[in-house]
């Protein structure tokens, strides 16, 4: 069961959220920070990051481009995690029925919020033609409250009124329904992958696919390396002053061919295009030369 004090947290933080995605950029109107603040709030940070994560994961590649309003993942992240810690859902269940429904619904208060402030925009213009800086002033900060309305609302609403759907959802997807939760748990751990895609979509891949393959065997390897050297470090600490197959617990896998083709194929691309570059340099300049000596 939400708390209060918990319900008057979240709500609070709903609104600065907005705010500091609007004005200040400390990174608390993020999906992780989001996440991470309302586990803070639950008391089940693992949680609040594990949905913050998957949900920051799922938008990586979602942008808007001037006045475009699109789905808000932080109070989607904030209702899913809150749900997922007091009614005891699955994580990745709380983000698919929770979490993205809610980012794409509050769409709606979004473009309510933009409509309110034109209001108090057009009335900062009066003010300013009258120079009346005082009015202006009162004005600017009343756009500010309602940016901080449209999320602060309906988050206190599904806090405070929205715990017994949630409850009847949860033993639904525990009892009749399992294999509907099952398909949205496979659901929620393919949304990263559609994040990703769309990331990719946007970025100079062909351009640069040899740094595309360098970065993800590189960060394949490192994560390897970590698991192995923690592996060692308990086999360490658990049989101090054991024999030396103890000691050589930690199973260091070595690299496969196919790792050491792709760094290689990712060298050999580079350099092969470093090589054209420099080819078509002298070729260019000579050219260039050329039409000076026309003019001449």
């Amino acid at each position: 069961m939400i708390q209060w004090w918990q319900i008057i947290l979240l709500t609070a933080y709903a609104g600065f959220q907005i705010m500091d995605e609007l004005h200040w950029y400390s990174s608390a109107g993020s999906a992780v920070f989001s996440g991470f603040i309302t586990g803070l709030i639950m008391g089940d940070m693992t949680t609040g990051l594990l949905i913050g994560g998957q949900m920051q994961l799922t938008i990586l590649g979602v942008g808007t481009f001037g006045g475009a309003s699109r789905i808000d993942a932080n109070s989607g992240t904030l209702i899913a995690t809150a749900f997922a810690v007091s009614a005891n859902m699955d994580p990745e269940i709380a983000l698919a029925t929770l979490g993205v429904p809610v980012a794409a619904i509050l769409v709606y208060t979004d473009i309510a919020g933009r409509f309110a402030n034109t209001f108090f925009g057009h009335m900062c213009d009066a003010d300013v033609e009258k120079m009346n800086w005082g009015a202006y002033n009162v004005h600017y900060w009343l756009g500010a409250v309602s940016w901080c309305l449209s999320r602060m609302i309906p988050v206190f609403l599904a806090l405070a009124f929205g715990q017994p759907v949630v409850e009847a959802i949860t033993a639904a997807l525990n009892g009749d329904l399992a294999w509907l939760g099952a398909g949205l748990t496979v659901a929620g751990g393919a949304l990263p992958a559609v994040g990703f895609a769309i990331l990719l979509r946007y970025l100079p891949v062909k351009k640069h696919i040899a740094y595309l393959l360098l970065g993800f065997v590189i960060a394949a390897l490192l994560g390897t390396l970590f698991t192995n050297l923690a592996g060692v470090a308990g086999d360490l600490g658990t049989v101090a002053g054991a024999t030396e197959t103890a000691i050589n617990g930690g199973d260091y896998n070595n690299l496969s061919m196919l790792t050491i083709a792709i760094i290689g194929f990712a060298l050999a691309y580079i350099y092969y295009v470093q090589g054209k570059a420099q080819a078509a340099a002298p070729a260019v300049a000579a050219g260039t030369e050329g039409d000076d000596d026309d003019e001449l």
